[in-house]
């Protein structure tokens, strides 16, 4: 199991708790863009866009390497909840990093919903990855930094 046993010498985190809320929002999100064929709107639009930039280097996925990629990401983000919860000092910058991505992600799919007036992939979830970004973001000045070291 990924979270460590409360103990009386060191209770469970809140940044710990507001990390995995913001990974287990990610999967969701992910399966919702799976299932409404995200891949259909981002492919050509980064076509598009290197076409118009080429310095720019968006890439354009398969599924299988899109779907892969994604869920390799929220596991290695999921063990990373260790570090939080046990008040690693480099998991705060770490922390911010991860909400503010989320965040613009949750908000890119939002707002490119009303712009085009229909529901994108992802839209669904896009609301909970704004509200557990903020979540995280909130809980991180409140937990003491821990010295680096082994974890238990």
């Amino acid at each position: 199991m990924l979270v460590p046993a409360a103990r009386p010498d060191r209770p469970t985190r809140t940044h710990g708790w507001a990390w995995l809320v913001l990974t287990a929002c990610l999967a969701l999100h992910v399966a919702d863009e799976a299932a409404h064929d995200f891949l259909a709107l981002y492919n050509p639009v980064a076509v598009r866009i290197r076409a118009a930039l080429p310095f720019l280097p968006l890439p354009v996925f398969s599924f299988p390497v899109w779907l892969g990629g994604l869920v390799l990401a929220v596991i290695v983000l999921a063990a990373l909840s260790r570090y939080a919860f046990t008040g690693r000092a480099w998991i705060r910058p770490a922390s911010y990093v991860y909400a503010v991505f989320m965040l613009f992600n949750g908000l890119t799919h939002i707002v490119g919903s009303l712009y085009t007036q229909r529901p994108l992939a992802g839209v669904l979830t896009a609301p909970l990855l704004v509200l557990a970004s903020a979540f995280l973001a909130w809980s991180v000045p409140r937990e003491p930094a821990t010295r680096a070291g082994p974890v238990p």
